[in-house]
């Protein structure tokens, strides 16, 4: 017994219907192709899963598709909205080595995104903090918090010039 449900996923308009016990992380990874959102623990401990549903940090995996129906939902595919280059999110985790086997990365990025709109002036506690639903098992974390702090300024410097 099919659901029918839309919603704007990385700013495309999807109108499908999905069975009702359907996660959105499988909606996203299984009817969409958009692999980028990973399947880490299934009980929403480790962030692998994140993305943004109405520009808010969640778990995919701890929420159905249905629950979805008319919300926006942007996945690390589309944080950067579309352009050439990368989110001066996923630039800063590149250029600060705030990854190694990249496996939570896109789930990190997600979370410190909504993070640091949410918190703009975050310090480094704060984002140890803010970031403890989004598990690494090789890097030790000193390198995200970098690259989160390196993604704050970016972001901020962007807001600034747009805002110009």
């Amino acid at each position: 017994m099919a659901i029918p449900i839309r919603l704007t996923v990385n700013g495309k308009p999807v109108d499908t219907q999905v069975e009702p016990n359907t996660l959105l992380v499988q909606f996203l990874r299984e009817q969409l192709r958009l692999t980028g959102t990973h399947v880490g623990c299934d009980t929403a401990q480790c962030g692998a899963c994140t993305v943004h549903l109405d520009g808010r940090a969640v778990k995919s995996c701890n929420m159905l598709a249905v629950q979805a129906d008319g919300a926006q939902v942007t996945t690390i595919e589309g944080l950067a909205g579309g352009g050439n280059g990368l989110h001066p999110m996923q630039e800063a985790f590149r250029e600060c080595h705030g990854l190694q086997c990249g496996f939570c990365t896109p789930g990190m990025v997600m979370a410190a995104t909504a993070l640091v709109k949410a918190q703009p002036d975050a310090d480094a506690t704060t984002i140890r903090q803010q970031l403890e639903g989004n598990l690494c098992r090789c890097t030790g974390y000193h390198n995200i918090v970098k690259a989160v702090q390196q993604g704050q300024a970016a972001m901020r410097g962007a807001a600034a010039t747009s805002a110009e």
